[in-house]
């Protein structure tokens, strides 16, 4: 006779859940993820809090927001015929073409019938019982399913600062990663932008050709390197259509997935003749090449970083005529490429404008935002607009909106008190069922082509438990030790690991985000995807299994 205990032990048939799978976000990772499930043959749904696919490209319509990665480098690589359908038109593509690309891969792929728009998750708990998560949206609805797959994206929660008073304000005020969908107009209006990260410069560069007047505040300058953007001309489409095989397995190659990587020479191995010609050939060339293409030392060695930062340091005094505006716009506490290194079109340019004005709000910090603008420690501003490119609260941030409680009701936030911890950045210990495209840990760099594997990763695993008829993976104590000492073995002596920014976790607009942790995967994507592939090679022994 079957007692009690073991019928309240048994899983709750697959019949008897809503979904077998629910993936959180209809982003890039979200939409190839869907794909792949239905492969599987799995019951799955995606739920969506915007009202159209796309995730960053849905979300993040601010004037100048684009690529930093080569365009044809960035999409999709999994459907060759999706490949020779698309054409992108410049070499670096804005964001109303990539929100095309998306929407057109939706359409493709007929993916909108299994995603709910308009619904943001609250809460997702594990079920014991059941094996199985009960999700509830923010409309109060609850949804059941054996996996829970989060497609949330590292940087999609915008955090803006904490001012008083930003509610006062009378003009039209918006976050760079929640811009309303009707244009807005600068043509002779007033503006601030605050902020001077990746999405403040886009926005700067764009916003300056029309204002009446631009007001910047900028609390920490960063390191630019010029973007070189143009059109794809017809020859170079049929060129690039007919390499993507080469493109992707060059991308596959490189230290972070990019068409560019490291140089193998150290920075004092060649002459100073040398390294100027190498320097000014890279500030010539379009894309991260400066930054990720650069002598293999220049985020080890201080010497090596400190050259370069020279570099560019007297390229900026080139560019900008005032020398105490080009002095304000170098940085002082971080090495070039330390942080991240936003890419722009005449964006130091903007300065020599007169109308535009920089303020330095480390100097003179904000104190309050009013009801017609901004009062810093020595003077008020009046405004009509007021842009926030005050930026995310990266890696870890989306997941703390919700609120995800695994074994024994353990929250997330819990586990993650002190840091994340992880097994390859897919699955949590405590966390059963729960497997994270993006999440924490996971190699970054050219973000589609981590999608893609971090998506195929799960996928065969999922297939994995299929085959044998399991219901329940869970990330062993063990392996998430010796995959947390990895990534902190990887990031040791990185310079980027020594400054404040959100690739090591910091947010000074986000309670208990002051202290620097390891927030990311420091080593390269080959070495990641070894370490990844070995798990599955070896049986997934990492992962308890049933």
């Amino acid at each position: 006779m079957t007692s009690v205990q073991e019928l309240q032990d048994r899983p709750a048939s697959a019949a008897a859940l809503d979904h077998d799978a629910i993936v959180i976000g209809a982003g890039l990772s979200g939409m190839y993820q869907l794909i792949r499930l239905r492969e599987l043959g799995l019951r799955a749904r995606v739920f969506e809090a915007g009202s159209g696919v796309g995730g960053t490209w849905y979300w993040n319509r601010y004037p100048g927001a684009r690529f930093d990665s080569e365009s044809w480098s960035y999409g999709y690589s999994f459907s060759k015929e999706l490949l020779q359908d698309w054409s992108w038109s410049e070499h670096f593509a804005p964001q109303p073409e990539t929100l095309r690309y998306c929407n057109y891969v939706a359409d493709k792929f007929d993916l909108r019938r299994d995603i709910q728009f308009h619904s943001r998750v609250a809460s997702a708990h594990w079920q014991e019982g059941d094996r199985a998560w009960r999700v509830t949206l923010e409309d109060g609805s609850h949804h059941t399913c054996r996996y829970l797959i989060t497609g949330i994206g590292v940087l999609s929660t915008p955090t803006l600062p904490r001012f008083e008073g930003i509610d006062t304000f009378g003009g039209q005020s918006f976050h760079t990663a929640r811009w309303p969908h009707e244009k807005v107009d600068f043509a002779g209006k007033r503006v601030a932008v605050i902020g001077t990260g990746a999405t403040g410069v886009q926005t700067i560069q764009e916003v300056a050709k029309t204002a009446g007047h631009l007001t910047v505040f900028q609390r920490t300058p960063n390191w630019c390197a010029p973007l070189h953007n143009r059109p794809i001309t017809e020859e170079e489409q049929q060129r690039i259509k007919a390499s993507y095989d080469e493109i992707f397995r060059h991308c596959r190659e490189t230290f972070s997935c990019f068409v560019h990587t490291p140089d193998p020479r150290g920075t004092f191995e060649v002459s100073k003749e040398e390294r100027e010609a190498f320097y000014e050939q890279l500030y010539a060339s379009p894309g991260f090449g400066i930054w990720v293409g650069n002598f293999k030392d220049m985020l080890t060695d201080r010497a090596a970083n400190r050259e370069i930062s020279d570099f560019v340091a007297n390229k900026i005094r080139q560019r900008v005529k005032d020398p105490t505006v080009a002095e304000m716009l170098i940085p002082r506490n971080h090495g070039f490429g330390t942080r991240r290194v936003p890419l722009e079109t005449r964006y130091y340019e903007v300065y020599n404008q007169p109308n535009v004005l920089l303020v330095d709000s480390k100097a003179t910090p904000i104190q309050r935002i009013t009801p017609t603008g901004v009062q810093t420690s020595d003077a008020h501003y009046e405004f009509d607009i007021i842009v926030y490119a005050t930026g995310f609260d990266a890696l870890t941030g989306a997941f703390d909106r919700i609120d995800i409680r695994g074994e024994g009701g353990l929250t997330l936030r819990e586990k993650w008190a002190g840091g994340a911890q992880t097994l390859v950045g897919m699955l949590v210990e405590d966390f059963p069922n729960l497997f994270m495209v993006l999440g924490p840990h996971t190699a970054l760099g050219n973000i589609p082509r981590s999608i893609e594997y971090n998506v195929e990763w799960i996928t065969a695993l999922l297939r994995h438990m299929q085959t044998r008829g399991l219901t329940r993976a869970e990330a062993r104590a063990e392996g998430v030790t010796a995959w947390t000492e990895h990534v902190k073995g990887v990031g040791a002596g990185l310079l980027t690991n020594e400054v404040d920014s959100w690739m090591t976790g910091v947010n000074s607009n986000v309670e208990g985000k002051q202290t620097r942790v390891i927030a990311r995967y420091s080593g390269s994507a080959p070495e990641y995807r070894a370490w990844c592939d070995a798990v599955a090679a070896g049986g997934y022994r990492e992962l308890d299994l049933a």
